[in-house]
C-alpha cells in the first residue's frame, strides 16, 4: 500500500500536462458547442484507466437552454458497499474577453502559474478530482463506497442540463457531492440569482412632435432610477453568513429606439437580482416586479412586460454537509500548513442542483487563495500550480476518510 500524498506527488507533471490540455481546448459559453471538449476530457480520463460515460442531452432540450451542443461525462469507480459520493466540476467556461497578456488558450506556465481561460474555473478540478480518485485507486486503501465524477459543461448558462438533468433523469443518485471551489475554504453557502427581463412598450413619434408619442426610453429611465435606489437600499441589508455580503443588483443588457429622430417605443433592460442564504426567493420577485411595475406607472401610456429570465436558488448547509466539511477542512489545515474553515461565496454555483435533490453538498477544489487573484471571468484567468497539486491531496485524504468512515 503506498501513501496517497506520495502517489499523487509521482503525477505531478501528468496533472499538470492535463490541465493544459483541457485548457487549451477551447469551451465558450456562450455558444455552447462543448462537445469537443468533452470528447477530448472523456479521453484524457480514460488515458488515466477510468470508464467514462457519456450522456449526450437531447438536441431540443440544448437548443431551449441557448446551447448548441452538450455531453455530460460520468465516471464511477467503486471501492465497495457504502455511500456514493459525486465530483462535480463544469468544462464551460465564459468567453475570453478582451486584454490578454497571454493566449488565452495557451496555458502558458509563468512563475509556477498557469494562464488561460477556465485554469481556475473549473477545468482545474476536472483535473484535481480525476487525479484524487486515480490516487485512491493505486493506494490499495480498504475502502467502502463509490466515488463519481461528474463532468457537465453548462455551469455558465445555469446547470440546468448538466447536473440538474443528470439528477432530474435518475442517471445518478449520490449521497454527497463536492462542486468547484474558488478559494481555499470550503463553501457551505452561496447566493442565489433572479434575472429578469423588462420590456417598457410606448409608442414611436417624430422627435419634432414628441408630445404624440409615448417615450418608452422616458419610462424605461424611471425604471433604472428605481432599481439605482433599491442597490443602494440593499447595500445595508448584510446576510448573517460570512462571506455573502449584501444582496446585488445590476442592470447588465439595454436595447432598444428606432432612430436618432425617432420617439423610442420600446426599451428592453435585463438585470441580475444577487439573493442571499437568509431571503425567500419569491419574496424578492414580488418585490422587485412591484418596484418596477410602480415606476412604469408614472408615465402615462407606457406599458410593461416582465419576463422571468432565471432563478437560481440560494446554497444552505443540509443534513451531513457539515461531515463533509469537517473532512475537508482538517485535511487542508494539515496541508496548506494555516486555518482552513467554512464561509459563505456571493455567487452562484451548479451546487444549488444537488442541494435542491436533497443532496448534502460544498465546494472545494484547487485555489488560488481568491477568485480575484485567480482573475476568473477576467483577463489573464490563472491558477498557481502548487495549489493545485495541494488541493489533490486534500481531495484525496478527505475522500479516504469519508469512505473509511462509512464502515
Amino acid at each position: 500500500m503506498t501513501d496517497l500524498t506520495d502517489l499523487i506527488d509521482m503525477h505531478e507533471a501528468t496533472r499538470e500536462a492535463f490541465l493544459a490540455r483541457l485548457v487549451r481546448q477551447p469551451s465558450d459559453n456562450p455558444p455552447g458547442d462543448c462537445a469537443a471538449h468533452a470528447k477530448l476530457t472523456a479521453g484524457l480520463l480514460e488515458e488515466l484507466g477510468f470508464h467514462v460515460e457519456r450522456h449526450e442531452v437531447p438536441a431540443a432540450l440544448v437548443k431551449a437552454h441557448g446551447m448548441v451542443s452538450c455531453t455530460n461525462l460520468i465516471v464511477r469507480h467503486g471501492f465497495g458497499p457504502g455511500p456514493t459520493i459525486a465530483l462535480n466540476a463544469h468544462g464551460d467556461v465564459v468567453s475570453p474577453g478582451e486584454g490578454w497578456s497571454v493566449d488565452p488558450y495557451g496555458a502558458e506556465i509563468r512563475e509556477g502559474w498557469m494562464y488561460g481561460r477556465g485554469a481556475a474555473v473549473s477545468k482545474s478540478d476536472i483535473c484535481s478530482y480525476a487525479f484524487a480518485l486515480k490516487a485512491l485507486k493505486e493506494s490499495g486503501l480498504a475502502l467502502n463506497g463509490t466515488i463519481e465524477l461528474h463532468i457537465t459543461y453548462d455551469e455558465e448558462t445555469g446547470g440546468e442540463i448538466g447536473p440538474g438533468w443528470l439528477l432530474a433523469e435518475g442517471i445518478t443518485k449520490p449521497d454527497g457531492a463536492i462542486a468547484a471551489g474558488f478559494s481555499y475554504n470550503v463553501v457551505t453557502a452561496h447566493n442565489g440569482c433572479l434575472h429578469l427581463e423588462v420590456t417598457v412598450l410606448g409608442r414611436s413619434a417624430h422627435a419634432a412632435k414628441p408630445e404624440t408619442g409615448i417615450d418608452a426610453l422616458q419610462a424605461a429611465t424611471a425604471v433604472l432610477n428605481a432599481l439605482y435606489a433599491e442597490r443602494a437600499r440593499l447595500r445595508g441589508q448584510v446576510s448573517a453568513i460570512a462571506g455573502i455580503g449584501a444582496p446585488g443588483l445590476t442592470v447588465g443588457l439595454i436595447s432598444g429606439g428606432i432612430n436618432t429622430n425617432v420617439v423610442p417605443d420600446k426599451v428592453t433592460l435585463r438585470l441580475d437580482r444577487r439573493i442571499t442564504p437568509d431571503e425567500d426567493p419569491a419574496a424578492v420577485e414580488a418585490g422587485l416586479r412591484a418596484l418596477i411595475e410602480q415606476a412604469v406607472a408614472a408615465v402615462a401610456g407606457a406599458k410593461l412586460e416582465i419576463k422571468r429570465i432565471l432563478l437560481a436558488l440560494p446554497l444552505t448547509p443540509l443534513v451531513g454537509t457539515d461531515r463533509l466539511a469537517e473532512v475537508l477542512t482538517r485535511r487542508g489545515t494539515e496541508i496548506f500548513g494555516e486555518s482552513i474553515g467554512t464561509t459563505g461565496m456571493p455567487l452562484y454555483t451548479d451546487a444549488r442542483h444537488y442541494a435542491a435533490a436533497g443532496v448534502p453538498i460544498v465546494l472545494y477544489g484547487a485555489g488560488p487563495r481568491t477568485i480575484e487573484e485567480a482573475n476568473a471571468h477576467r483577463a489573464d484567468e490563472r491558477l498557481p500550480l502548487a495549489d493545485l497539486h495541494r488541493a489533490t491531496k486534500v481531495l484525496a485524504l478527505a475522500l479516504a476518510d469519508l469512505l473509511q468512515q462509512s464502515k
